[in-house]
This record gives C-alpha cells, structure tokens and sequence, in this order.
C-alpha cells in the first residue's frame, strides 16, 4: 500500500468512527465541534499529517498514518 503523506479532517473522523459518515463529518467539522492541534478547525478538508491533535466530543487522536495505510 502506498504511503500517505496526509489525511483529509472529515476522512480521519470516518476512519476513526467518530462519524458515521462523511456528511455527519461535514457537520461537527463545520458546527466547531473539532479542535485540530488546540485550535477550533472549521475546514473538512483540514489535511492532517503525523502527530497532529484531533479532540472531538471528549476524545483526543493523535494522527499516526502508518496506523491508518
């Protein structure tokens, strides 16, 4: 599998069944409910990369993209 260099915000909260879909994605990302790295991020296309900090609804990620390829 190649390696990836980044993931899409609204991919990673699908990969990490945080949200159901890409649509309820769209939502809590457009609605303020994820922090990427302590800050509000209101982008879905917010592309993360290794050892970023995604808090949504209590929970804390930390993007390991080996994990995820």
């Amino acid at each position: 599998m190649p390696s990836l260099d980044y993931i899409k915000l609204d991919q990673f909260l699908k990969q990490m069944q945080v949200a159901a879909s890409g649509g309820q994605a769209k939502v809590m990302v457009q609605s303020g409910e994820v922090q990427v790295n302590d800050d509000i991020e209101l982008r879905r296309g917010r592309k993360l990369v290794n050892g970023d900090r995604v808090v949504v609804a209590g929970q804390t990620f930390i993007v390991d993209l080996r994990a995820l390829s």
